[in-house]
């Protein structure tokens, strides 16, 4: 993995577990050799990360809707930083420059981010890892429900491991690491949907 995208909060909720969390992260991943393509903000987390990351002499690249460069304050430190026009091009840019997918805690705008890694990873759109990274047990109701999704048969059983959710980084990297794509749905026969 040469780049990975990180989706995050761009609050800084008032627990300083979170945003350790993004300085570890940025710092690992800069430490690995491992790029961040991220959502080009300095705030919050998303800022947190980027500068750790800078700051340990990792890659970063921004990718920030034209709208949001004002609202989001956009990181002129970065690598790099692509302004583009809609959120849609900031996703799809997410997914082509990246190799891969980190989600740290956050709100709306972080779970859209992961859910569509998912899925156009079910579909076929992409074969790159989808990471969870569960801080202090943040994300252990959503870990949950895609449990119950999956259990329930909403989530095929080809398709249980797309999320691959740890509690530390290391750990989390590693499993990306030796993750191996599913069949996509793009690819399965309608007897088998």
């Amino acid at each position: 993995m040469k780049r990975l995208a990180v989706y995050c909060g761009s609050a800084t909720p008032a627990d300083p577990a979170y945003a350790d969390a993004a300085r570890l992260v940025g710092r690992t991943l800069a430490g690995r050799g491992i790029g961040i393509v991220y959502g080009g903000g300095r705030l919050g987390l998303m800022g947190t990360v980027a500068d750790a990351a800078l700051e340990a002499g990792g890659e970063v690249i921004g990718v920030i809707p034209q709208a949001l460069v004002g609202a989001e304050v956009a990181h002129r430190g970065c690598t790099e930083l692509q302004v583009v026009q809609t959120m849609h091009q900031r996703k799809q840019a997410f997914t082509d420059l990246s190799d891969g997918f980190v989600t740290l805690p956050g709100g709306v705008g972080t779970m859209d981010e992961l859910w569509e890694a998912i899925s156009w990873a079910q579909l076929g759109y992409h074969r790159k890892p989808v990471g969870l990274l569960n801080v202090g047990g943040f994300y252990d109701p959503l870990i949950a429900f895609n449990r119950q999704m999956i259990d329930a048969g909403f989530i095929r059983p080809q398709h249980a491991g797309i999320m691959i959710a740890a509690g530390d980084i290391d750990t989390l990297l590693d499993q990306m690491a030796t993750y191996r794509p599913h069949e996509p749905i793009l690819a399965m026969k309608a007897t088998s949907l």
